[in-house]
Parts: C-alpha cells; sequence; structure tokens
C-alpha cells in the first residue's frame, strides 16, 4: 500500500482499477507502464481468490473463432502475452495447437464456420477429416463422422499465473494494489473527480476502469447504469488419467467439440497430473452471492460419457470438480464502452462474457489506451453497448457463438 512522506494513506489517483481478476490485472499492468505510480487496484477478496472466472492453472488461447470480430483481435492476443512474458522471464503461453470438431450433418457447419473467419483474416489452419484427426492424434478414437480445423497456435494461457505476474510486474512500475477492499459505489466529489466508495476508504481519481466480473452491476449500479449480464455457475473436471504420457503440452492439443447444443472442451494436462475437461456455459444461473462451489454431477456425467467414446484413454478418477463463474451477455460477446450516455464518461467497464481469459493481457491493454488516449488502435465498435443485445430487452439470449453473430449486431 503507498504510503506519502507524512505516512498517510494516498487517496488520489489519476486511475482506478475495480477488479483484479484477468482483465483488471492486466489493465494494471498495462497503464503502469504509461502512468507508473499513478494507477490504484481494488480488489474485493484476496488476490489470487477462486470466487470469479480468472482462476485455474489453464485456459485455452486460439486464434481460431467463428467471428470475425474476434479473429481480427486474436493474433495480437498472443503479442501482449508476449509482452508480458518478455517482461517477467516466465511462460505463460504454451502452443500446443488447437482443434475444433465438428459432427457431420450435425455441427459441422460451426467447424466451417471457424475456418471462414481465419481465411477472412488471413490465419493459417488446416482441415481434417476424421481419420485424419485420427492418425495425427491416435487418442481420439477413429471416427469418420467427424470432421476437424486445427490450427497451430492454439494452446493454453496459465490463469493464475498470468494474473500475479500481472499485479507483480504493476507493482514493480510504481502502482498500488489493495485487496480485501470491497467498493461500495461511485460518486463525484466537490471537485467533479470521481468518489471510489470501499470498505477501507474513499479513493479519488480522475477515471475508473471498471472490471468486476460478476459484481459489475453492483458498482455500474451506483451511476445508473445496469446492463443485462447473465451469471451461470460452470465446472472443469479434472481426472486422474494413467495415461498421462499421451496428454502432455508436446503431445496433444486443446480441442473444443461442437455437438448440437453445447460445446465440450479439453485441454493437455498443465498445472498438476490430471487430464481437465468442461461443457462451455450451461450451467445455472446464479448470482455471486449465492453460487455454490458443489460440483454438479449430472454434468460430470456427461463428460465421462463422451470420454468413454471419443478419449477414452483421457479418463481416469476425478481429481477434482472446480466450479467458476461466467459473467454473460444475451449474445455472449464482450462489452467495452464508457457510461457516457449516463454522464459518466470517466467511467470505463469491460465484460469478458466468459470467454475472455485468453484476451486478458490485450483488454487490458485496450483498457489502458481508452483511459489514457481516449481511443484505442484496436477494432472494437462491435463491443458497444448500443447494440441490440444490449439495448433491447427484448433480445433472445443465446450464449453459443456459432458464426456470423456479427450480423446481430
Amino acid at each position: 500500500m503507498t504510503m506519502t512522506s507524512d505516512n498517510h494513506m494516498r487517496t488520489f489517483y489519476e486511475y482506478i482499477v475495480v477488479g483484479c481478476g484477468g482483465i483488471g490485472s492486466g489493465a494494471l499492468y498495462w497503464l503502469s507502464k504509461r502512468v507508473g505510480p499513478d494507477v490504484l487496484g481494488l480488489e474485493q477478496f484476496q488476490l489470487g481468490h477462486e470466487r470469479g472466472g480468472s482462476q485455474d492453472y489453464s485456459r485455452i488461447i486460439r486464434m481460431a473463432y467463428p467471428d470475425d470480430m474476434y479473429t481480427k483481435l486474436t493474433p495480437h492476443t498472443y503479442t501482449a502475452w508476449s509482452e508480458v512474458e518478455r517482461e517477467s522471464g516466465l511462460q505463460l503461453v504454451y502452443r500446443t495447437g488447437g482443434l475444433s470438431i465438428g459432427e457431420k450433418g450435425v455441427s459441422d457447419h460451426i467447424t466451417s464456420e471457424y475456418a471462414r473467419a481465419m481465411a477472412a483474416n488471413n490465419i493459417s489452419y488446416e482441415n481434417l477429416t476424421g481419420r485424419q484427426l485420427h492418425e495425427r492424434y491416435p487418442q481420439f478414437t477413429l471416427n469418420d463422422n467427424l470432421v476437424a480445423v486445427y490450427q497451430k497456435d492454439g494452446g493454453i494461457v496459465d490463469a493464475a499465473l498470468g494474473n500475479s505476474v500481472h499485479v507483480q510486474l504493476a507493482r514493480g512500475n510504481g502502482a498500488t494494489v489493495i485487496d480485501q477492499c470491497p467498493v461500495t459505489r461511485l460518486s463525484r466529489d466537490a471537485g467533479g473527480r470521481i468518489a471510489v466508495h470501499t470498505t477501507k476508504g474513499i479513493f479519488h481519481c480522475r477515471k475508473v476502469l471498471l472490471t468486476a466480473g460478476a459484481w459489475m452491476n453492483h458498482v455500474l449500479g451506483s451511476v445508473g447504469v445496469h446492463i443485462p449480464l447473465y451469471v451461470t455457475q460452470e465446472q472443469v473436471t479434472y481426472f486422474g488419467t494413467p495415461h498421462m504420457k499421451d496428454f502432455t503440452k508436446d503431445r496433444f492439443p486443446m480441442f473444443i467439440y461442437h455437438k448440437a447444443d453445447y460445446d465440450i472442451y479439453g485441454l493437455p494436462i498443465h498445472g498438476n497430473s490430471g487430464s481437465k475437461i468442461g461443457i462451455d456455459a450451461v450451467g445455472p444461473v446464479t448470482t455471486a452471492d449465492s453460487r455454490t462451489y458443489e460440483p454438479d454431477p449430472v454434468r460430470e456425467k456427461i463428460v465421462i460419457d463422451f470420454l468413454q467414446t471419443t478419449l477414452p484413454k483421457y479418463l481416469g478418477p476425478i481429481i477434482q470438480t472446480k466450479t467458476c463463474l461466467y459473467t454473460m451477455t444475451p449474445d455472449r460477446h464482450f462489452v467495452i464502452d464508457t457510461c457516457r450516455k449516463y454522464g459518466w464518461d470517466d467511467v470505463i467497464f469491460c465484460c469478458g462474457a466468459g470467454h475472455a481469459y485468453k484476451f486478458a493481457s490485450l483488454l487490458g491493454k485496450i483498457l489502458s489506451e481508452l483511459a489514457v488516449d481516449n481511443h484505442t488502435q484496436y477494432p472494437i465498435s462491435p463491443f458497444t453497448m448500443e447494440r441490440e443485445a444490449i439495448s433491447n430487452p427484448n433480445y433472445k439470449t443465446d450464449f453459443h457463438m456459432k458464426g456470423n453473430s456479427q450480423s446481430k449486431l
């Protein structure tokens, strides 16, 4: 905690970041590179906590997306993480290769959208038949009814390590970070600056960057802003496979397997000895305060049944099933905007919609540019509050991106 020369806690900073998870820690880091000690990070829980959505050993990183709005950004995610790796000397990203797998006549249109979006943005990829998939990765059972798109840069990013590295580098640049410090509301002080009310006192700043995940509307509500967000309790399961050697990062890719109604994803072993698998965005709607940490045995059985027929060596006794929160917009796309329509253009916020960790450092950089320069070099126009999914209360919710969704914006 930064102290002034007369031993009182400093209360004014040019910029305050509220929420120091994936995106928030990234914003803190990139801001500290620009403004040094003029940035404060506030985290309501202990740093590195597991109550939100930015924890665990590994998350997917990939060039492949079925939407142009993301494939225009994905190459820059690697550049941002590379800068963090260079400064820290620690490896955060592992390029294991990545697969998007579909079933003929059921979900192969989704893999086609992945290929289309990558081709449109000059990202190299390969189309694989089911037999070619099995030949390249014999861990998958032979199934001629499958098709796959392979992209060599897909892999994993270490989430827990990424957060802590962001924070440590930011502190090295002079930033202040205070944890166990919930923000209760925002207001204006007598000078027109933002007053950030917390359980440890009131801090003042010129601009706030709000990256509070499932707690986003708790803070936005104090300035009269509410965005439609759905908080769900998701989970991943680690299996104690005896075939660890087949699923190391140099032998096995990350994959997304598209079913008709949902996606199953898996990652190579990293951080512990277990193979990791989950189902994307099928958990029950909850709140940050009412969620539980209890695994859902129904979803555990779904992934076990899937693995028995598709990746049998991936299985073993359950080591652990971990829960986390997704905070999603109705169209499952990011929101990156200010509260200017409500008279708070100095409040900048970002919601990662339950799939942002791969972008965490880049989104932090984007937020830092919006704060310091009032614009960003990156294409973020699709992520405004003005789009129909945010502004139309009757918008039909769909958490599963299947491509061509720019037409909804």
